[in-house]
């Protein structure tokens, strides 16, 4: 159920932001557009991590069973919901920052650490 609603959301998020990029710009659109814009970019990041995290922890897990490793632990899609909430963040992050000024290295590694910091939470408070 969850995987059915991750798809539909970003679909329609995806849909919906190319269709506010096309049709707008940012001195017409007013700030609701502008906060609305971010968060369809939010949604759509993260709908498409949660897929490739989960995927690609799938195939890593099929490719160490090949070579006899049987102690990695695929993520299942709840799990990966979590990280990738996280995750899709810095990049939404990153392009707000832009959008006021210029990113330095400072501004990357703040967001990274930020990044890194909230995925051991999360690796902490969520059960396996």
């Amino acid at each position: 159920m969850l995987g059915k609603v991750i798809a539909i959301s970003s679909a329609v998020s995806i849909t919906l932001l190319i269709a506010l990029l096309q049709n707008t710009t940012p001195s017409t659109i007013g700030p609701l557009g502008i906060l609305l814009v971010f968060i369809l970019m939010y949604v759509s990041v993260l709908g498409a991590l949660t897929f490739l995290l989960c995927g690609g922890s799938r195939i890593i897990g099929y490719v160490a069973l090949s070579f006899g490793i049987s102690k990695v632990g695929n993520l299942t899609l709840n799990r990966s919901y979590y990280f990738c909430s996280i995750i899709a963040l810095a990049p939404v992050m990153l392009v707000a920052m832009q959008s006021v000024g210029e990113i330095t290295f400072y501004d990357v590694s703040l967001v990274t650490i930020f990044t890194i910091l909230g995925c051991v939470y999360v690796s902490k408070r969520v059960t396996k």
